[in-house]
């Protein structure tokens, strides 16, 4: 939604603009020169990048039109979720939530959270530490070192949408000026023509230059930063898990292991100590409900 509001306010903007002080917008239908930008800009994109990044751009985009971001509640059930296992692995050991890590899908503790378990790779990345810390890696420094590692080469990964977006974003002005280059030599060829007829040639050219600019500027470009600010944001769901995990393994009870984890998060998206209290409050009473029931 906010992109299709976006699109239609910098395009109502720039042609309502031109049509007010007088410009004829039959000028600035060329599809040729169109053609030209799009299809460059299309073609070296394709060149540019792998066909993994050229996949997830289109899951990127998609989900930017969609208006899909990380929701507020999804950080706030993956402290609560962090925190109902390493409740369990302080009181009963590590060994009690191998069951859990080893089969998420089908871990009571997991299943209360059917919202966190969307994010595969994000739930592989908290198994596999807490694997490491029931095979007995409890070094705190190691671990956070490794955990850092994991996820520099994870925001390179998640970088390379945005980075590729950006790049066609900075080439489109380029492959306008090419398009109102050869709009330019064609018209000299027509240098015999009438004024008007001249004129009109010349004028198709420069949309040329136009359009490349306003692709980059009003489109791709923002396009480009909506996609980082989301990547961004999933990225604070690992932040999340390592800040607790670090913490956890510093000595740190449980709810003080929840805590770190809120506090690594954006103001914006940050759960207050209450909601996470709650939340908190809700899966220890749906761990001891469990415990309650016959096997």
């Amino acid at each position: 939604m906010r992109l299709m509001f976006g699109l239609i306010a910098v395009f109502a903007s720039v042609l309502g603009g031109f049509y007010a002080m007088g410009g004829r917008m039959a000028v600035l239908w060329q599809p040729v020169e169109i053609l030209i930008i799009i299809g460059a800009g299309i073609g070296g994109f394709a060149i540019a990048n792998s066909p993994s990044v050229l996949r997830d751009t289109l899951r990127a985009v998609g989900a930017i039109a969609r208006g899909r971001s990380t929701p507020k509640n999804d950080y706030l059930d993956m402290i609560a979720l962090v925190y109902g296992l390493l409740r369990v692995a302080k009181s009963k050991g590590m060994s009690q939530i191998e069951a859990d890590i080893d089969k998420p899908s089908e871990s009571p503790l997991f299943t209360q959270y059917p919202n966190v378990l969307r994010y595969e790779r994000c739930m592989t990345f908290l198994c596999d530490y807490l694997r490491l810390i029931a095979l007995g890696q409890d070094n705190p420094h190691d671990l956070e070192s490794l955990m850092t590692e994991e996820l520099d080469t994870l925001g390179r990964e998640l970088n390379q949408v945005p980075k590729a977006l950006q790049n066609l974003a900075d080439a489109l002005p380029a492959l306008g000026i090419v398009a109102a280059v050869l709009g330019v030599i064609n018209a000299m060829g027509a240098i015999s023509e009438a004024p008007e007829v001249l004129g009109r040639m010349i004028g198709g050219a420069l949309t040329g230059t136009f359009l490349g600019v306003l692709l980059s500027y009003g489109m791709v470009g923002p396009i480009a930063s909506a996609a980082r600010q989301r990547r961004e944001s999933e990225l604070n769901m690992y932040f999340c898990i390592k800040a607790a995990l670090c913490a956890y393994l510093r000595g740190s009870p449980p709810q003080v292991c929840a805590e770190y984890a809120r506090k690594v998060l954006y103001t914006d998206i940050q759960p207050s100590l209450a909601e996470v209290e709650v939340a908190t409050t809700l899966s220890s009473q749906a761990k001891a409900r469990d415990a309650r029931q016959p096997a």
